[in-house]
């Protein structure tokens, strides 16, 4: 695999792995804890995309057209 590709799928994993660390909002939720979740999911979320932007850029286009063609 080719490094790239592997520092991207490291991000991807990390990204995945904080989304599924989220607290879940039953009766002893702390509203800090969610918030703190929130903001390192959408670290890890940004760091994704930039990376994405900026290795990826050729497929910026395609990615877009079939993004859009999801909510459509």
């Amino acid at each position: 695999m080719n490094k790239k590709f592997q520092e991207c799928v490291d991000m991807m994993r990390q990204l995945v792995t904080d989304i599924q660390g989220a607290p879940y909002p039953g009766d002893d939720f702390e509203p800090e804890l969610y918030r703190i979740w929130y903001e390192h999911a959408q670290r890890a979320a940004v760091d994704c995309f930039e990376y994405l932007e900026e290795t990826f850029p050729k497929e910026k286009e395609n990615f877009e057209k079939s993004l859009k063609q999801l909510f459509n």
